[in-house]
């Protein structure tokens, strides 16, 4: 039997669960920094977790932006995929070049892929190309191909 994959930090576990508010209060306010400080963690898991919690939240401020700009130059994949996710569903053009990047490099976590879906440009489909059929899983290799899919019909429409 699989373990479920959690972070290390019982205050990222209650973020995850929807325990601790992250906007409204001067009190969330300070989980929503709690939040961002650990990105910057020892434990992989807790970076991973909180970036991926950060980039899911409705909230698009300097302050997010550069903990998500950051968190594209981590040491790990998948950190560096929710970054890159959170980065191109609040400006794509931001994170076009960054993602253009990351699919040129040896690794990439899935959120990469989705975040090369969400902004679908041209641009990304020479990367995309490279990593198509040499996903993790089948449903790695489906985000891969619509990725591809969203970019080549960017192109369609931009001729």
């Amino acid at each position: 039997m699989n373990e479920l994959y959690q972070p290390a930090s019982d205050f990222l576990v209650r973020v995850a669960n929807g325990e601790v508010p992250l906007t409204g209060t001067e009190f969330a306010e300070h989980n929503l920094r709690l939040l961002i400080g650990y990105m910057g963690d020892a434990d992989t898991s807790n970076r991973d977790w909180a970036t991926l919690l950060l980039a899911g939240l409705d909230v698009d401020t300097a302050e997010v932006r550069e903990a998500l700009l950051k968190a594209t130059q981590d040491q790990d994949a998948s950190v560096r995929a929710e970054a890159l996710l959170g980065l191109a569903e609040r400006d794509a053009d931001l994170a076009l070049p960054l993602v253009e990047r990351e699919l040129e490099g040896s690794e990439c976590g899935y959120g990469t892929f989705q975040a090369a879906h969400a902004i679908a440009s041209p641009l990304l489909l020479d990367g995309l190309h490279k990593w198509a059929g040499q996903g993790s899983s089948d449903w790695v290799d489906l985000e891969i191909n619509d990725a591809i899919s969203a970019c080549e019909a960017a192109r369609v429409e931009n001729t």
